[in-house]
């Protein structure tokens, strides 16, 4: 059941990057993993950069202090890691009632801090099991935000049975499976290249399945019948922060990367802030047109669109027509 209790977060470790036949390759994978494909060019991209700050004057170190300001319950599913300790944060500095699922719930407090019951509620669950997750914590949500993953070969990460098979494609699944069908809007965060596992390069990064488990999490989102946003990040930068506290997330920036792109059709090629993919989850639940759609999305140097709703509206509009 629901409790107050903190986190530690984690994110995956550093690897090496020697000049083998895959270091065109090194760095430009998703979600939790540390490679890049640095040789890639990316003239043909179907994007849209925008110019506003990633980090609004009203976002300080501070949460409000005043009541929930949102009839939203947003269920967030990977809240420990690398993105999705910003997502929580941001959606605690909106005071967006927020549910965490942790396999380890006493990891809590020490990333967001002691929060009443009424804005927190973390719950043990294990989306990696079809049992694992106590349906209860389903009640009364409105929106889930799914960012878990883990690296894309073997790793300390893997330990404990953290393989991409088992997060990014048993852990979806069962996820996806358990939610309601009243949900209002799952977004999942997967990869850019996840259509092209079977190609070079992106073959090599697919030796042990993660584009693969990831395509096909996603399809399952896509037949499930519920409301979707797919959002396919580059290779991620910025943070993790690890052992930091929620004042210190809500003052971290992307530095000169705030610039946004935004495209479709898997083409995308480069790296995105963690901040700028956790600000286009946090978006993408309200933003209608966004339903039912797939977006690839880079960060760049240069100003961004922050947390303005109409730039993002704009972001996302635009790669629709390109």
């Amino acid at each position: 059941m629901a409790s107050k209790i903190s986190v530690s977060p984690f994110w995956n470790l550093p690897i090496s990057t020697q000049k083998t036949q895959i270091s065109p390759l090194l760095h430009q994978f998703p979600s939790s993993s540390r490679f890049i494909l640095s040789k890639l060019k990316s003239n043909s991209q179907r994007s849209i950069p925008v110019s506003a700050t990633l980090t609004e004057e009203s976002q300080t170190a501070h949460p409000p202090s005043s009541s929930l300001t949102s009839s939203k319950t947003v269920l967030v599913v990977g809240g420990s890691g690398g993105v999705g300790q910003i997502v929580v944060a941001s959606l605690l500095n909106r005071n967006v009632k927020l549910r965490l699922i942790l396999r380890d719930p006493e990891k809590a407090t020490t990333l967001f801090g002691e929060q009443d019951d009424e804005k927190l509620q973390v719950w043990k669950g294990d989306t990696r099991s079809p049992t694992g997750i106590d349906p209860s914590v389903f009640e009364g949500v409105t929106h889930v935000i799914c960012c878990t993953g883990t690296t894309a070969f073997p790793s300390r990460r893997w330990d404990g049975d953290n393989t991409p098979e088992r997060v990014d494609w048993d852990g979806v699944r069962n996820l996806v499976s358990a939610l309601p069908q009243s949900l209002k809007r799952i977004v999942l965060v997967s990869s850019i290249g996840v259509t092209k596992f079977n190609e070079l390069p992106w073959s090599i990064m697919n030796l042990f399945g993660v584009l693969k488990y990831k395509k096909m999490g996603e399809d399952f989102v896509r037949n499930s019948g519920i409301p979707f946003t797919i959002i396919r990040a580059g290779r991620l930068t910025d943070g993790p922060y690890t052992s930091y506290d929620l004042n210190t997330l809500l003052q971290a920036t992307a530095g000169e990367r705030r610039a946004v792109l935004i495209g479709q059709g898997d083409k995308l090629v480069g790296e995105v802030s963690r901040l700028v993919v956790a600000e286009a989850c946090i978006q993408a639940l309200d933003i209608d047109f966004t339903e039912g759609q797939t977006y690839e999305i880079n960060s760049i140097p240069g100003d961004g669109p922050g947390t303005d709703t109409l730039k993002w509206q704009e972001l996302f509009r635009a790669s629709h027509n390109n």
